[in-house]
């Protein structure tokens, strides 16, 4: 099997660390056009942006097994033809990998590729943030409100929080690792349909200087 990928160097170590069986080849790709372009058997955009031109540039390979990181959005949205996969930093390290899929045939396409790789995988509804996006969006968004009323600094809620439930990374630390700008994006999504997701006034702070 020969996969296709495109990736940033934090996935690209994450994904050498799980190490690749002998009868898979990955070529490793700088950029959407060049990913489209190379003949495969697989394709994965680890490194995926919510555009139109990028998701039409990936039509032309149509009918092939194709990954994108897209946990912010829906398959409704880019497309039915695509699997998602939770490929945020530190994610693709964890024992087992979240999909999304649109149907029988993106499953079976799943299953076989995944397989192959001999990644532990669980299949999740086909929404935004999937399962543990959402959760660990939540406790960030939660931290900002704890920041944001003064009871503590990012610092201390990160060590707070990582003693007190054993998580390898404190909120504050998971938000830079995985980007703020991703997590915002899911919660703004997320609050769309569920009050509980309304943005902490200091998260938006934030945002608003990067």
């Amino acid at each position: 099997m020969t996969i296709a990928v495109l990736a940033d160097d934090i996935i690209k170590n994450e994904w050498e660390r799980k190490g690749v069986p002998a009868d898979t080849d990955v070529l490793w790709c700088g950029s959407a056009k060049t990913l489209v372009a190379t003949v495969a058997d697989v394709y994965m955009d680890m490194s995926f942006e919510f555009n139109k031109e990028r998701i039409a540039q990936y039509g032309m390979r149509s009918g092939y097994p194709f990954f994108v990181n897209a946990v912010e959005h829906t398959t409704e949205e880019i497309g039915n033809s695509f699997i998602r996969i939770n490929a945020w930093p530190g994610f693709l390290e964890r024992k087992l990998i979240e999909i999304s899929v649109n149907g029988m045939k993106q499953e079976e396409m799943a299953k076989a590729v995944l397989k192959k790789l001999h990644w532990n995988y669980c299949i999740t509804g086909d929404l935004p943030g999937m399962i543990t996006g959402r959760i660990i969006a939540g406790i960030i968004n939660e931290a900002y409100f704890t920041y944001g009323d003064g009871v503590s600094s990012k610092e201390e809620i990160d060590i707070a929080m990582k003693l007190g439930t054993s998580y390898p990374f404190g909120p504050f630390e998971w938000s830079e690792k995985i980007g703020l700008d991703k997590i915002y994006n899911l919660l703004a999504a997320l609050h769309k349909t569920d009050t509980r997701y309304v943005i902490a006034p200091a998260l938006e702070e934030e945002i608003r200087k990067t």
